[in-house]
């Protein structure tokens, strides 16, 4: 939110927008899962027998309407700026700023400024970076802090790693994560036992074709199942277990990367269509759990027992919510302020 139009939106009226903003993105995310009988039977979708398409205009609408705010926000801020507001010239400029910006920078001025209206025409970019981004990134940071809590010898593997190449005196910084191997490898094998979309997205083929013996029509929808192929014993050994070490291997051939360059790992997907936020998920992923793990130590509430059980969804989460108590790790206090 900070990069797309968080110098916007500042303050408590920031934290309100940030609160609904977050609240109809997991409802659209909770909709786009849910199975719809249209998709098997065409012919009934204009029933709308489950209610879905009006539920999901309903949270278009008030996705429309915060937009419309966070736009109307920056252009009354941009237009101060160019009266003379000095705040605007010199604050961190966001997306939504540049865009802003560069609308209103034509030097021979023959370009007609863009409305609200059409300026809204970037929302499916804005939803797809906030959807995509957020909800994944975050059902993946519990997973695989569910899985270091589950097993206790890893954890303290990881932070024995962020201890050597961070130290008690200081906190992690971004030029550490290329050095942190074994978190690194942990995340991995988090993505082969919980993928953050099991089915990836669906695939829809421009021509017929058959693909091992199976013929595939045009126009159909395909999903790919790389939970099953993450979890398939002919590939992995100990499929079920949480073992890291798999990807601490040397041996290119036996190494994996998040590319899908390999068909036995495929978090990611593969090919054209392969996720576009790697570099993105990839870095804020390490950097989050680095922090975390670097600055804390971990355990459960007391009576309590880890449930590693999903409920099913576009995105697999945990069933039971995680909740873990911290402890101050560091020896140096005053970094915690």
């Amino acid at each position: 939110m900070r990069m797309l139009w968080g110098d916007t939106l500042q303050g408590e009226k920031g934290s309100e927008f940030g609160e609904k903003y977050r609240k109809v993105v997991n409802e659209m995310v909770d909709l786009l899962a849910k199975p719809n009988i249209s998709d098997y039977f065409p012919a009934l979708a204009r029933f709308d027998l489950q209610g879905i398409e009006r539920q999901t205009k309903k949270v278009q609408t008030v996705i429309d309407k915060l937009l419309t705010c966070a736009i109307e926000e920056r252009m009354k801020k941009l237009a101060s700026a160019q009266n003379g507001g000095v705040q605007e010239k010199h604050g961190r400029k966001d997306f939504l700023r540049f865009l802003l910006e560069n609308n209103n920078n034509h030097e021979d001025g023959s370009a007609t400024p863009l409305t609200v209206q059409q300026l809204k025409a970037v929302q499916p970019v804005l939803m797809d970076v906030m959807v995509a981004a957020t909800d994944t990134t975050s059902t993946t940071v519990e997973w695989v802090m569910t899985e270091l809590l589950q097993h206790p010898v890893e954890m303290r593997g990881v932070q024995a790693e962020l201890t050597q190449i961070v130290g008690l005196n200081d906190l992690v910084e971004e030029f550490h994560l290329p050095e942190l191997h074994y978190l690194d490898a942990v995340i991995k094998e988090t993505f082969r036992l919980h993928p953050a979309l099991p089915l990836l997205l669906p695939r829809c083929p421009s021509q017929s074709t058959t693909i091992g013996g199976y013929y595939i029509p045009k126009g159909s929808t395909i999903f790919l199942n790389v939970w099953a192929i993450h979890n398939d014993s002919s590939v992995w050994d100990d499929p079920l277990e949480f073992r890291p070490q798999r990807f601490l291997n040397t041996d290119p051939s036996k190494s994996f990367d998040y590319n899908g360059n390999k068909f036995q790992y495929l978090p990611f997907g593969s090919g054209r269509r392969i996720c576009a936020g790697i570099p993105l998920a990839e870095r804020l992923l390490i950097y989050v759990l680095a922090s975390l793990l670097h600055s804390f130590d971990w355990k459960l509430p007391n009576y309590t027992k880890l449930d590693l059980s999903d409920k099913f969804g576009i995105v697999t989460k945990k069933k039971i919510p995680l909740i873990a108590i911290p402890t101050p790790r560091l020896s140096n206090l005053e970094l915690y302020a």
